[in-house]
């Protein structure tokens, strides 16, 4: 066996959400038919001396449907626009008054006015934070993902992997023609890169560059299905030593989401990702009626949101960022 991995700073955490007919929580078996989601995270600093990348896992009631987010931000210039994301994206999302009716649109402007109001925060002496992001909410039998930037989100739909989302970076034809367009350029500087500086053609932040790198979110739908097995969304310390393919194989056999993540994040360590890396992990499941809500090492609580629909949220959580 080789030495053991540097792992310094490693959070890890699990949660379920869990959609009924009817019933409660605790040690009560899910009905037949009930959709489960467990979801597992790990994240750790790698071989980098600070750590910028956040993460956000919650469970929310929203116009009496249970709606997931999950999310992975990989700061760039400090932490504070990934932090700042982190704490206000999904607020402004959920409580956009066209979330439920509207969904993409309210990503959308969500995403811009979190932009918006980040850079009216930061004072002339701060203006290098920037942030990706790569988003998941779960609304009924809908997942709609949402990103900017290059954190990455690949699902396993039919035992194939599928990338639902697209890297934004400046090389790409259309995004080189977009910053260009817009006064920019982009040149060879270790990589292709926005006015020189910039790795990722669209980010939260970067104050300097914002006419150039939006903060427009592409994104794609897909339907929950029997079909669809799992998402993986992380940071890009992942996926420049992980192919999308070698993702989904590592995750298939493990039906623990949280330890699917943190297979995920050992395997990039030990391929030697230079960056820090943050995974999480959503199951696709309907439960047969043979699930408990609970486990002997987590903390499980439930809340009826309607009468007729009820959320049960298990946790173990390490880390808060």
């Amino acid at each position: 066996m080789g030495p053991p991995l540097p792992v310094t700073g490693m959070g890890r955490g699990r949660g379920r959400i869990m959609e009924a007919g009817a019933g409660g929580g605790g040690h009560v078996p899910a009905p037949m038919g009930t959709r489960c989601h467990p979801y597992g995270y790990a994240s750790c600093a790698g071989k980098r001396s600070s750590m910028e990348d956040f993460y956000e896992t919650r469970v929310d009631g929203v116009d009496g449907e249970i709606v997931g987010l999950f999310g992975v931000f990989d700061g760039h210039g400090g932490v504070r626009a990934a932090e700042y994301v982190k704490k206000n994206l999904f607020s402004n999302l959920i409580s956009h008054p066209k979330f439920i009716s509207d969904t993409k649109s309210a990503i959308a402007d969500a995403y811009n006015h979190t932009d918006s109001e980040f850079l009216k925060s930061e004072n002339t002496h701060n203006r290098d934070a920037g942030s990706t992001a790569s988003t998941a909410i779960l609304v009924g039998d809908r997942l709609l993902v949402a990103n900017v930037g290059d954190s990455r989100a690949v699902i396993c739909r039919g035992g194939n992997a599928i990338a639902v989302s697209r890297d934004h970076k400046p090389d790409q034809t259309d995004e080189r023609q977009r910053i260009e367009d817009a006064g920019g350029f982009v040149m060879w500087a270790g990589t292709w890169r926005v006015g020189g500086v910039l790795a990722v053609s669209r980010a939260f932040g970067d104050r300097l560059l914002k006419q150039y790198v939006v903060a427009d979110p592409e994104i794609k739908e897909e339907k929950v299905d029997s079909s669809l097995e799992f998402l993986i969304l992380a940071s890009d310390g992942l996926w420049d030593v992980v192919s999308n393919e070698e993702a989904v194989a590592m995750v298939k056999p493990i039906e623990d989401a949280e330890e699917a993540a943190k297979k995920l994040l050992k395997e990039a360590i030990q391929r030697g990702s230079a960056d820090n890396i943050t995974c999480v992990v959503v199951r696709f499941l309907m439960d047969q009626g043979g699930a408990s809500a609970s486990s002997n090492d987590t903390t499980t609580s439930a809340n009826s949101v309607t009468p007729s629909l009820v959320t049960v949220i298990s946790k173990k959580k390490y880390r808060t960022r």
